[in-house]
């Protein structure tokens, strides 16, 4: 499956909206410092429900342990300031997604870091700033399933709709 960065985030019910979508999905999610809520919050784990016993979640002291934890994987930067569709990737297990703080986006100098093919951006209508983090995620951790065939990571298993009653 796939690594979700969020680099700095702000916004903790965005967050627990992530952590949910992670453990659905199987994605791991990893959050680098400073943040800007407490990890006990009452609006992330509301916004969690019971899903964060479930979900994979790795803290990084700073944006250079983070780098460091993923060398040598595939990294996609998620930024109104990429050059290329999220959907116009050919998405494998393994591959890293990182998404910047709700307020500000990513850095230039993390942006930058990566070649241009792997800065990628998600339409939106001209004149419009963003999109909400947490529909970001879902939106690239979606497709990038969808692509792989909904399978699990650890099992090699698909991942099915539950059956009607």
């Amino acid at each position: 499956m796939f690594d979700v960065i969020l680099h700095e985030p702000e916004i903790p019910p965005n967050t627990g909206n992530i952590i949910r979508l992670t453990a659905n999905s199987g994605a791991r999610l990893h959050l680098v410092e400073p943040l800007g809520f407490d990890l006990s919050d009452r609006q992330l784990r509301r916004a969690g429900l019971d899903y964060h016993d479930l979900a994979h979640l790795t803290v990084h002291r700073d944006w250079s342990a983070c780098r460091t934890h993923f060398a040598g994987r595939r990294m996609f930067a998620l930024s109104t300031r990429g050059g290329v569709r999220y959907d116009r990737i050919a998405y494998a297990s393994g591959d890293v997604l990182l998404f910047g703080p709700e307020t500000r986006g990513l850095p230039t100098a993390i942006l930058e870091a990566l070649p241009p093919s792997q800065r990628l951006c998600i339409p939106m209508r001209p004149g419009n700033r963003s999109i909400n983090l947490s529909n970001a995620v879902a939106l690239v951790v979606y497709e990038g399933w969808r692509q792989n065939d909904f399978r699990e990571s650890a099992e090699n298993r698909k991942a099915d709709c539950a059956k009607p009653p």
